[in-house]
Parts: C-alpha cells; structure tokens; sequence
C-alpha cells in the first residue's frame, strides 16, 4: 500500500495501542488511499473503521466489526480506531434544538440596522436554524414591517428578534418589547445588557399564559448575550421580585404571571460572547465560555430549574475548528456573527462585503458606539479602509474635554465640521432635533437645558449614520463607514482561500453555516482518531468549503 501511514502513537513513538477489536471484509480489502478516507470520514451519518495492516492504517468499507475482541477470524484486521456516526444534529445539547424546534444547534446573531436582515432570518429558519433579526437601531415602522413580514413567510417556524439595552432610550427600549408582545414574537436575542431592565423582564414575564408553578413553560423565549459574570448570573436567576412587583403594579404583567416567572431564569439561553464584532469586552472565549458555564451549574443548583438553562458561544466562531471547539469545550449551540454580514443576504452594501471578504485578524479596532456614546462604551469594528474609528474617537474626545460645542476651539470645530459633518453644527443639529422629536422627544428636552447633551446628540448623529452609509454604500462616504467586525472575519477569509467562498457574491448564510456544521463534525472525528492512536495526513480529511448544494447533499 503506497501511502504507508505509519502505525505510530500520535504523541510520540509509544508502541503500538492494543487493537479495539477486529474487523472482517466480505468482499474489498481495506484501503489506505487518502480518497478513500475521505470519502469515509466525509460520510457523516455512517461509522468508520481504521484498521491496521503490514504497510500501515487503512480504512475498512462494509465487512464487519466487533469490538472488544481479543482475536479475529482468519483473514481479519485489528482495528485501530472506531468512530460512530456523527451528523450535526448530534453537536452540543439537544434541548436546544428540540426546544426551538430547529435541525441544528447553530444561530446567526443580530446586528444592528437590519444588517442582520430579514433575508438572513429566512434564509435560516427554512434550513433548520435560528436567525436574528437586527432590530437595534431602526425605527418601530421598521421593527414591526420586519416582523409582519417573517410572520406572513414563516409562520410558526422558529425565528428571533434583537431586543438591546438602551440605557439612554428606555422608552424606545419598553416600545420595543410591547410591540414584540402584541405582535406575538416568541423568541428575542438580548443584547449589550448592562442590568437587567423592566422591557427584558416584561416580555419574558408575560409570556406566561397559566398553568401552576413547575408545570408552566414559558411561552416568550429570551437567548441573552453576556460576556460578564455580573450580567450573566441576573440572566441565569429569577427576575428581580422588586421589579416584577413593579410591573404588576404598572398592570404591564398579571399577578400569575409574575409568579410564575419567579420560578423561571430570565433567559432560556445564554450566550457567552467573546470577542466579537460590535458591543464587546473582548474577551477570550477559552477562558469565558468555562466560566459561565461553571456559574450556570452553580445557580442551577440553587434554583433548581426543571430544564436548567444552556449557554452557547459568539465571538470568534468562523472556521470548521472554532465551531467544533466551541462544542468540545461544552457550548450548547454557536452564534455567529461577523462573518454573516459578508454574505449575500445581510443588509449592507456590496461595497462593504467586498472590504469584508479582503479583511484579516488584525484589521479590526476598537470606536465609540452610538447608542451609549456618553457612557464610553465601545464597539469593534473594521479599520482597514475606513478611518471611522480615528474620526468617532476625536468626536469622543471631544465631548470628555469640553461642556459645549461653543466651547471648543473654533479651530478644532471647522475641522470636525468640515471632516465629519461637511455642514455646519447647527445643520446636522436641525437633522438631529428633527429625528429625536419623531423618536423620544425627552432627548430634545434634555438637550434644551443642557448644551454638552445636545453636542453628544449631534456627535451619535455622525456615529449613527456612519453605519447607514456603509448599509447603503453611500458614495462618497467610503471613509466614513462604520462596519462591526471582530477578528473572526480574517479567520474566516484564511479557511475560505482558494475556494468558491473566497468571492464575496458566493457567500450565503446557509451555505456557510453548512459548511462550518459540515466541517466541525470531520475536526471532531480527526480528534477522536489521534486520541485512539491514529494520526492521519491532511489529504485523508474533507478539509475545505463546499458549494450550498454539495454540502447539502453531504448531510441529507
């Protein structure tokens, strides 16, 4: 056999393992061409016998194995590694999947301004796995035409909405969650959380139609991104009693369902997002997703929840290994997120895929966000070819040294009017009083009595739109788009070279999520291969991207 894989010990050469049993042909001999153990670790929903003969490993086609055999019959092999069938379906925990009446154990996360689109959400729920709607940002005539729209091409098949903290708009923020409530949304992805606040609590709490405590099932399902242990143990525990008391007293939640969601965490699902694109602490997922998962046991000890909640992983989730990773460190489901923006379907503008597709690790950076401008909070996002980040930070820095527009230097206002607005302050100041009155007219009354609030209004003008104009690839504003992206995009874009998904217009939701699904199940089997011994070459594993309907045929 020409190949010779060599029948040594991955770590060293230890001897050779005791076999795990034998196998016997009925007809073709083992093979060791790397093809041939292609084509048997690519067949997912069948199992795979690695055998040992003279010339080194081979794989083993039909026949039949017995494991735990210390001798074989004449003319049988040792087997040196068993794998047992392992689809997709079968990664991270099936109370996710079952729960959420999905196919897979997978979710596309929200982002902002429909970025995260309709068609995204669609494109999704149809293939078996749950999208996001970004509905951050956008007006509550854009929420709603959203929803009614993935209500009348769903149906009752499963899709979320983002509901985001927004400390400096809780009104927009309670609008928000009732309009979800009325309109029947049963699954929202919380995120940017702070605390918890009284719109994430009303909606989960008022999904509860009846029933007594323990036997009741929340009927409004809540996903939570956190990256903080602080954030995280509010979402894993009961809701606050003081604020569903509140609540009550508002008539916002009944009695009943204030009791029962006192036996409820706020969210089903937490996911423990690391660095990611967007709202971020830029966290290692290898040290975070333990931890989490580590405080879930504990608080599930203490409140002894009768389907105890999972906790997912976001951030960095982009290649084959990073999906199967995330599965062996113990992540109920992925999330992705940055690399969803880079496909057909999302709501941004070509021009943006395009900048996206040419990205690497280290093309990413750290600006102010709009939505909590005045708190310091920011966001990560694309640096190569935009100089948004550098503009957003002067604006930032701008409103830390002075209390007013008027009181700094006339110098540095005609540039900042001349670079950021290309109209005068009290311009943009018009377009601003104007949005506000529509949005949450307190903002303009704020801004009445206090001048630095008006100036930070008119600075998250600039911020605001500068993600709109990368959304509408706005022409002549290339330098001043604002694209939330984290590192996992280069890694995305080093995995996809060489194939079909290395062009932006190739990249579908689906066909990447399959890919990713389809390519954490081969890491998985490789693993398992080297922990019994066996350590193959490259050229035995389906290692690289296959089209939409190649890796569908794959997994059907």
């Amino acid at each position: 056999m020409p190949h010779n894989y060599a029948m040594t010990h991955s770590a060293g050469n230890l001897g050779t393992p005791p076999a795990l049993g034998h196998w016997t042909p009925n007809g073709a001999p083992p093979s060791d061409a790397p093809d041939a153990f292609r084509n048997a670790l690519g067949n997912l929903r069948a199992p795979v016998a690695v055998v040992r003969t003279d010339d080194g490993f081979a794989v083993a086609t039909g026949g039949t194995v017995s494991l735990g055999t210390q001798s074989g019959a004449k003319g049988s092999y040792a087997v040196a590694a068993y794998l047992p069938p392992l689809p997709p379906e079968q990664l991270g925990d099936p109370t996710f999947v079952s729960e959420h009446a999905l196919r897979y154990p997978y979710m596309t996360g929200a982002m902002a301004n429909g970025i995260a689109s309709a068609e995204i959400v669609e494109a999704m729920s149809k293939a078996g796995m749950l999208g996001s709607f970004g509905a951050a940002g956008l007006s509550l005539g854009r929420i709603g035409e959203a929803i009614d729209r993935l209500k009348l091409s769903l149906g009752d098949a499963p899709y979320c909405v983002n509901l985001i903290h927004s400390p400096g708009e809780p009104a927009h923020e309670m609008a928000t969650a009732d309009m979800f409530l009325k309109k029947g949304v049963t699954h929202v992805e919380a995120s940017a959380y702070l605390d918890l606040t009284p719109a994430i609590v009303r909606y989960r709490a008022a999904g509860f139609k009846g029933g007594v405590a323990g036997f009741a099932i929340p009927m409004n399902r809540v996903v939570a991104k956190v990256s903080r242990v602080e954030v995280a143990t509010k979402f894993l525990s009961p809701p606050p009693e003081k604020m569903l008391r509140a609540l009550v007293a508002e008539k916002h939640v009944t009695e009943l369902q204030a009791v029962l969601a006192a036996k409820f965490p706020v969210a089903d699902d937490v996911t423990v997002e690391a660095d990611s694109g967007g709202h971020t602490d830029n966290r290692p997922a290898i040290t975070l997703l333990p931890t989490i998962l580590a405080l879930r046991d504990r608080l599930q000890a203490q409140f002894r929840y009768e389907t105890p909640p999972r906790v997912g992983l976001a951030g960095g989730i982009a290649t084959p290994a990073s999906v199967a990773g995330a599965f062996a460190m113990g992540a109920a489901y992925v999330v992705t997120g940055s690399i969803n923006q880079a496909c057909v379907e999302s709501g941004s503008s070509d021009g943006v895929r395009k900048m996206l597709a040419e990205a690497g690790q280290a093309d990413v950076i750290m600006a102010p966000a709009a939505d909590m401008f005045e708190m310091g909070v920011k966001v990560q996002v694309l640096k190569r070819g935009t100089m948004f980040a550098m503009r957003a930070q002067k604006l930032f820095e701008l409103y830390r040294g002075y209390t007013s527009w008027e009181a700094i230097p006339e110098a540095e206002r005609v540039q900042v009017e001349k670079t950021h607005f290309r109209t005068t302050f009290e311009e943009v100041w018009n377009l601003t009083r104007e949005f506000w009155g529509k949005r949450e007219p307190a903002q303009l009354w704020k801004a009445e009595s206090d001048p630095r609030h008006k100036m930070a209004l008119v600075f998250r003008w600039y911020l605001g739109l500068s993600s709109r104009w990368a959304n509408a690839g706005e022409p002549g504003r290339q330098i001043d788009y604002q694209v939330w992206c984290g590192p996992a995009m280069g890694a995305f874009n080093e995995w996809a070279k060489g194939s079909h998904l290395e062009v932006p217009q190739n990249r579908t939701v689906v066909g990447v999520a399959l890919n990713l699904l389809y390519g954490a199940c081969v890491v998985t089997r490789r693993a398992a291969l080297r922990q019994q011994g066996v350590a193959l070459p490259d050229a035995c594993f389906p290692l690289a991207p296959m089209t939409t309907d190649d890796v569908t045929r794959r997994l059907a």
